[in-house]
């Protein structure tokens, strides 16, 4: 990773000694990060102030001594993951800082796509890599973690007003936020995090910073369960028809209490079949695979781009209403039952032309003859 030194002194010096709060420190290295608290409704009140809950990797961007550093939450080096990233954060003013950010991968429209993310680094690609930061934490010789968010945020866009490419500033808004929370749902993003417009930044998980996600919930069919213990259930596993077809939809394993594992247990026990009954083939070890006769009601982020929940909890269990296709063994059995049923003589009234308008009686005789071929 190439490196900058700078021979200048910064004007972000100047301008983060005039923050209140903010004292002279050493480079601190990795800072554990602040960490939201879930909340089902966002904030209400002037003191909060409101940005998009990003879907991504969080990780901590620093540039120290001529050297880009890029580190996961867990304070691993991912610089070389990172790449892109990492260069461009030398052609930043300071002489040095530690920003609080996330990667994201961007869909079509532009909202992060966590499942593009996993799938970009996992080939190694690095070209849709985004960086959107949100904090700053140290910058120049000086530790700003005690001045407010706002002020932090407010020298922190300064700095990236002429980023390059791939970092970007992630803006936050003075508005209700319920009104953020909405606008954010209907736009399909995974929510809002608020946070206290005066407060400083503090490791570890807290109440100055509130996430509020979007939930969708719809039904999934049923296709196995992972049982617990004797009479309890683990995780459901769920399947969804696409194109007609019935396919794998992940598993929920979250939202049981023990009476409501213990009834659909009893429910699904006597369901038991040896394979699943999806179209594709799915090997998951410990799981007892179902006839698709129950529905499960699920709570759940967004699907993946492989087809399956993310951060899904469980409701409730119903009854299909609509009839599934036939799993591959209903269809062998009703295929001998017609077998073994005696067929009607076709009487030559049944293969006149007056019996399909327009159809003459010889091809009549094909259809019924190509079809008695089938039900074989």
């Amino acid at each position: 990773m190439p490196s900058r030194k700078s021979t200048h002194r910064s004007p972000a010096r100047f301008i983060a000694r005039t923050l209140s709060c903010a004292k002279a420190a050493p480079f601190p290295g990795f800072v554990e990060p602040c960490l939201a608290t879930l909340k089902t409704q966002p904030p209400a009140g002037a003191r909060w102030v409101h940005e998009v809950k990003l879907d991504g990797y969080r990780a901590q961007a620093c540039f120290h001594d001529g050297r880009a550093v890029v580190y996961s939450r867990g304070g691993h080096d991912w610089t070389e993951r990172f790449r892109p990233i990492a260069a461009a954060l030398t052609n930043l003013p300071p002489n040095g800082f530690a920003i609080d950010g996330e990667v994201v991968v961007a869909d079509e429209h532009g909202r992060p796509n966590f499942g593009w993310l996993q799938a970009d680094l996992a080939a190694g690609r690095h070209d849709r890599l985004l960086y959107y930061a949100f904090d700053l934490l140290w910058l120049d010789g000086f530790d700003l973690r005690a001045a407010p968010l706002v002020e932090r945020k407010r020298v922190l866009a300064q700095i990236l007003d002429k980023a390059p490419a791939p970092l970007l500033y992630s803006e936050h808004f003075a508005i209700e936020g319920n009104a953020m929370y909405a606008q954010a749902c209907r736009f399909g993003l995974e929510g809002v995090l608020s946070k206290l417009a005066d407060a400083p930044y503090r490791s570890g998980r807290g109440e100055s910073w509130i996430k509020t996600k979007c939930v969708q919930r719809r039904k999934f069919v049923v296709v196995g369960f992972v049982p617990e213990r004797a009479s309890s259930i683990a995780a459901l596993r769920l399947g969804e028809m696409r194109d007609g077809k019935l396919m794998y939809a992940g598993k929920v394993g979250t939202g049981f209490t023990r009476a409501s594992g213990a009834d659909v247990r009893q429910k699904l026990q006597p369901l038991s079949r040896p394979r699943p009954a999806l179209e594709q083939t799915i090997r998951k070890p410990g799981t007892v695979w179902v006839e698709p006769r129950f529905a499960a009601d699920v709570e759940f982020l967004e699907m993946s781009a492989d087809g399956r929940v993310r951060h899904p909890s469980f409701r409730g269990l119903s009854p299909l209403v609509e009839r599934q296709p036939p799993s591959p063994r209903d269809r062998l059995s009703a295929s001998i039952e017609r077998a073994k049923a005696p067929r009607p003589t076709a009487s030559p009234r049944a293969h006149s032309s007056a019996s399909i308008p327009g159809r003459p009686a010889k091809s009549r005789e094909a259809h019924l003859r190509a079809r008695s071929s089938l039900d074989r």
